[in-house]
């Protein structure tokens, strides 16, 4: 069953300035996909439009089926429902993504309640669980601001308030890049562990392939806001197709070998 589909997706500035153009792909239920590039490739506008998140100023064209809702022209009241109960997203920096005047308990409790429709104890327990699903102590972190819990936590409750609605479908958008390389390696196992647990969707995006070939198998590759190559992670790393993806592989061999020296 296909719970993402993306045909010929455009996305510009009110100026008419592309930002992605022409794109497709679909994501069947289960299904994980990573969508690779450089900073400025596309990639965060697409799973911006993915959702209906673009900001003022950007213009999508094209379609975008969400658990077979069109998501591009719609109104606003037919996107709630979807964000959170189909699909949710974990962004880069989660202390700009969390509010920072809310306690973590209280951003978790309500999408919880919201689609899930839980209340009182029944709605306490729930967020108990989500944040120990996460490796977080429930009677500090539910009661502290954003600000009062280090890079990893916050990525962490992040993850929790995510996931507490139950999504089909989790968009993680370069949730490691801003920690640091061991809370990273901690937070794409447990993402990775709970995708597997929960049989969810995954849209990974990053700008590493190393990180992506340990979160999916199949990776979209994007260049200036272009789809230029898609296919298996092994088929990919060992015989790009696409100048652009060969340079990527090339990039990150190289790195891999910088640090393998140090």
């Amino acid at each position: 069953m296909t719970l993402l589909s993306v045909t010929s997706l455009g996305v510009q500035t009110a100026a008419g300035r592309p930002l992605v153009s022409d794109l497709s792909f679909e994501l069947a239920a289960g299904a994980r996909l990573g969508l690779i590039g450089e900073s400025g490739s596309g990639k965060s506008v697409t799973s911006l439009a993915v959702t209906g998140l673009l900001g003022a100023g950007l213009v999508a064209t094209g379609s975008v089926h969400l658990d077979g809702v069109e998501v591009v022209g719609a109104a606003e009241r037919a996107l709630v429902p979807l964000r959170g109960r189909v699909a949710s997203v974990v962004f880069q920096e989660p202390l700009t993504a969390l509010d920072p005047l809310m306690r973590i308990g209280r951003q978790l409790a309500e999408p919880i309640a919201r689609h899930r429709g839980l209340r009182g104890a029944a709605l306490r327990a729930a967020v108990a669980e989500a944040l120990d699903e996460v490796s977080l102590d429930e009677k500090r972190i539910a009661r502290a601001y954003p600000h009062e819990i280090s890079g990893g936590q916050r990525q962490r409750a992040a993850i929790a308030i995510a996931l507490g609605s139950r999504p089909r479908l989790l968009i993680a958008d370069e949730p490691t890049t801003a920690l640091d390389v061991t809370v990273q390696a901690q937070i794409l196992r447990l993402l990775d562990d709970l995708v597997d647990a929960r049989g969810m969707a995954l849209l990974f995006i990053s700008h590493d392939l190393a990180v992506v070939s340990a979160m999916t198998r199949e990776v979209l590759v994007m260049s200036s806001g272009v789809a230029v190559e898609r296919g298996s992670i092994e088929r990919v790393l060992s015989a790009p197709a696409d100048p652009y993806t060969a340079q990527l592989v090339r990039s990150a061999r190289a790195l891999d070998g910088m640090l393998g020296e140090r």
